[in-house]
């Protein structure tokens, strides 16, 4: 399968993993490209700045360049394939090649997120980089037959100023493919609320928003991407862990979060990459899952991460045991917690993860 080697895997997934229903609500456009896209893009484009233009060197690369146990080195990595996604023929060809590696991982509805206002370079408008990745999603969704559904998160960089103007392209373009709405980059000295006018514009025009929160800042970050700011989802959300007690009692903030049933997007590889986590077998993901949180499984970034959906289970699969009850537990919390209307959230569910996981484990 050509996803594998466009990650330079080395993980040995179980046939059963790689067949069952996935969905993502954590994924980066620009942190997800096929290498050998990468090269062709910088050529086209005169892009100079590759460290090797050979593909599978360059994927090894962004793992290695990722694995340094911080974040802000992680996010650096995106130079390179931001450089390359600046013209409208560019974002089209990303945005479908995106969705069929993800279909053909499983996955079988997906939010992809990406900022616009990084891909104004070549002199696209917001509009026009927002219209070129849902047209590009479409092409993907069509190329796969339809076995896979995907929605956009507009995101907003948390060291910028744009927040409420792509707070407001998530608005004007909600029926046209996009789903909801993000804040992203370094978290450290950039706390949610900075960006409150863009979560309130949301609000008033009851539009759905997720944060990135909890990954490099601990619990005052989730707390106030909550309570403040007002998320319905946390991305990532694993320093939730600074507010549970050693004999596993939460605090008010961590109760608060699972009582709610407010989904977190927890991503494990990319949490061991940026030194939220130290190894699978200690990842919190399996302590929050037994108290009872809300929690989605996902890749960040499948590209610099050097992962896919059935990596991420196959890491969490020999860390915990889990089997396809688990998962299947995962994806129908994934489906429940997705921007998505509620009839279409039960069809996805109820046509096509519990029929899939009914296969899964009558093969086994």
């Amino acid at each position: 399968m050509y996803l594998s080697d466009n990650l330079a895997s080395n993980v040995a997934v179980a046939d059963w993993i790689r067949r069952a229903p996935k969905a993502v609500l954590h994924d980066h456009l620009d942190g997800g490209l096929r290498p050998a896209t990468i090269i062709e893009l910088a050529r086209a484009c005169g892009y100079a700045g590759l460290p090797t233009e050979e593909p599978g060197e360059l994927a090894v690369w962004f793992r290695d360049a990722a694995d340094s146990g911080s974040l802000e080195r992680y996010l650096e990595t995106f130079a390179h394939t931001c450089a390359v996604m600046q013209t409208r023929d560019a974002l089209f060809r990303v945005a479908a090649e995106c969705a069929e590696d993800l279909a053909a991982d499983g996955v079988v509805y997906a939010e992809v997120r990406y900022a616009p206002e990084q891909h104004l370079a070549g002199g696209l408008t917001l509009d026009e980089v927002v219209g070129a990745v849902n047209e590009g999603f479409r092409e993907g969704e069509r190329r796969t037959d339809g076995r896979i559904t995907v929605g956009t998160l507009l995101t907003g960089m948390r060291h910028t100023d744009r927040s409420l103007e792509i707070a407001e392209l998530t608005v004007a373009h909600r029926d046209r493919g996009v789903a909801g709405f993000d804040i992203a980059g370094g978290e450290i000295g950039n706390p949610p609320a900075r960006h409150l006018p863009a979560f309130q514009h949301l609000k008033r025009h009851n539009c759905h928003f997720t944060i990135h929160a909890g990954e490099a800042v601990g619990a005052e970050s989730i707390h106030e991407a909550v309570q403040v700011c007002g998320a319905e989802r946390i991305g990532h959300g694993v320093r939730i862990t600074d507010d549970i007690a050693a004999d596993g009692t939460p605090g008010h903030l961590a109760a608060y979060i699972r009582d709610n049933g407010i989904a977190l997007e927890v991503c494990p590889t990319s949490n061991l990459q940026t030194g939220a986590a130290k190894d699978y077998a200690s990842h919190p993901i399996d302590q929050l899952r037994r108290l009872g949180f809300r929690i989605t499984l996902n890749t960040d970034n499948r590209l610099v991460s050097g992962t896919t959906m059935s990596e991420e289970f196959q890491h969490m699969a020999d860390a915990f045991g889990y089997g396809p009850e688990v998962f299947e537990e995962f994806t129908v919390a994934a489906v429940e917690a997705a921007f998505l209307p509620l009839p279409e959230r039960r069809r996805i569910i109820d046509e096509v993860v519990r029929p899939g996981y009914a296969a899964v484990r009558a093969a086994r």
